[in-house]
């Protein structure tokens, strides 16, 4: 069966879609947006994490480590990540990041939720990191799941190749896309790409699927301004397929995971939105005509 790298399968989520959810959060992203509040997912390889307010100095980890025996445990720069030290570590304090997993065996956890699914309408999300990173596992987890009638939905930004696209608008049954700004220059400057893929493929998407639920985090400086937030919306009005559009308030949860993983940059601190700026964010899109919900 096709495998893919996984980072965590999240149990009875309710924000990511409809009804209570496992959310399967797979590895790797395109994007560098500095509050990502998964930051841990960006590397599309596993990686060696480490929690030092875990840590109790036993030296197990350094023990364990196949280098100890040439004097280099611990060692950076000949590191295997072969998880020998977080299999030993008696706190949890070393983790590895990000953990092969078929098909076949993501689908098995997700089953054994069905119960909740089938009582509150919901099913599996599948996000990240960028789900459409991994194209092959990503389309084989959704048609297992259609086989099994398994209510699906994509978390995407939308930077990757239309064609992937394509094929998974025709096996899910939503799509939740992030859509940051719509300034070409600051998309750049903020997640390290341009948004003219994300766009595009998004309107293509719009004409093709019905089901889109639009989400956008709410960044202060960047994308909340008036104009910005007015310019999403016309945008967002013309696209066929959204259902809904979700306001993401902006938070700082992602920059306790950042010193703990390699190369996931550092969160700059910025004071999240009023509850007042909040309101008036999406009363832009609710006067657009835009089915508008704050959060989810």
């Amino acid at each position: 069966m096709t495998s893919g790298l996984i980072l965590n399968i999240q149990r009875y989520c309710i924000h990511d879609g409809p009804g209570i959810r496992t959310t399967v959060f797979l590895k790797g992203c395109p994007l560098h947006c500095w509050w990502c509040h998964n930051p841990e997912s960006r590397s599309a390889q596993p990686e060696l994490r480490t929690l030092e307010s875990r840590c109790i100095h036993c030296g197990q980890c350094r023990e364990a480590c196949p280098l100890a025996a040439e004097g280099r445990a611990g060692d950076p720069a000949g590191c295997t990540r072969c998880g020998a030290c977080a299999e030993i570590c008696p706190t949890g304090a070393r983790q590895i990041v990000g953990r092969e997993m078929s098909v076949g065996q993501v689908l098995d956890e997700v089953l054994c939720d069905r119960v909740f699914f089938d009582e509150s309408g919901g099913g599996i999300t599948i996000s990240g990191g960028e789900p459409l990173s991994q194209p092959a596992f990503t389309l084989d987890l959704l048609r297992a799941c259609r086989d099994r009638s398994l209510h699906t939905a994509v978390d995407t930004c939308g930077f990757a190749p239309a064609e992937v696209l394509q094929k998974c608008a025709s096996l899910a049954s939503l799509f939740l896309y992030d859509l940051k700004v719509l300034d070409d220059d600051l998309h750049r400057r903020h997640t390290g790409v341009s948004n003219s893929l994300i766009l595009s493929n998004l309107a293509m998407l719009a004409d093709i699927h019905d089901n889109i639920w639009i989400r956008i985090p709410l960044i202060p400086g960047m994308n909340d301004s008036v104009l910005q937030l007015q310019s999403a919306a016309r945008f967002v009005n013309t696209l066929r397929g959204v259902r809904q559009v979700n306001l993401l308030p902006y938070h700082t949860l992602g920059s306790q995971k950042r010193p703990g993983t390699t190369g996931t940059g550092v969160q700059t601190a910025l004071r999240p939105d009023s509850r007042e700026a909040i309101e008036r964010a999406a009363a832009i899109f609710s006067d657009a005509g835009l089915n508008t919900i704050v959060g989810g």
